[in-house]
């Protein structure tokens, strides 16, 4: 069966500083997949190229059955491609309903069902983006992401500076995601997290790929020569 996202020898970059040197790996529906790395290595990088923040100069790259070379940002997040981009990056001075509203799009996911998902959300509606802590934010972009009905969902450090009670509930919420039969492509830090909850990893190291399987196949040596501090 043909993978959903698919990437081959992928080369990108930013002007004349190259960032990814053959990146490849795939990811089939409903799995989630963990990209992992020490801080600078590619991850968000990948992740821009793919949702055609940024073009590849090199390789391969499909989604859904199409080529994404050439392909612009607003016709990618058509083809199915939803992103919670590192940092948040809300619509401050909207409110939730609005932020909400802004992304959606015809589906299964609706208001009803995110408000579900965070009821913190629900709770706060009618409250401005500016005005919640970092990890209500956090769930609000969630919620957007996933408001574009997306078939693939791409979490860019999702839990990073969150408090331990607010981490857990968005933790969990990836969770029923994943239940519900999300495909999902995770970045995170979280080892434990990544680990009970991803199918497969891969590890990147200077913009490669240097390590592709399952998160329980880790070895200590591995862990302190690709993500140890």
């Amino acid at each position: 069966m043909a993978a959903l996202l698919e990437l081959e020898g992928v080369e990108a970059g930013y002007g004349p500083v190259q960032a990814l040197f053959g990146v490849g790996f795939d990811l089939h529906e409903g799995e989630v997949v963990a990209l992992m790395g020490r801080n600078g290595m590619g991850k968000t990088t990948t992740v821009r190229t793919i949702c055609r923040l940024i073009a590849h100069r090199a390789g391969r790259l499909r989604f859904a059955g199409h080529d994404l070379a050439g392909v612009p940002i607003h016709r990618a997040a058509r083809l199915g491609l939803g992103l919670v981009p590192e940092g948040r990056r809300c619509f401050a001075p909207l409110t939730v309903a609005e932020n909400l509203a802004v992304a959606a799009r015809p589906g299964p996911w609706t208001q009803a069902r995110v408000h579900a998902l965070f009821p913190r959300l629900a709770e706060r509606t009618g409250q401005r983006a500016q005005t919640l802590s970092g990890g209500e934010q956090q769930m609000l972009a969630i919620a957007r992401a996933l408001l574009t009905n997306p078939r693939l969902l791409i979490l860019d450090e999702a839990t990073e500076g969150l408090a331990p009670v607010v981490r857990a509930e968005i933790w969990a919420a990836i969770r029923t995601l994943k239940a519900e039969g999300m495909s999902i492509l995770i970045v995170d830090k979280s080892l434990a997290e990544l680990r009970a909850i991803a199918d497969r990893a891969v590890i990147l190291e200077r913009g490669r790929a240097v390590w592709t399987g399952a998160p329980g196949a880790l070895d200590e040596g591995t862990i302190a020569r690709h993500l140890g501090v």
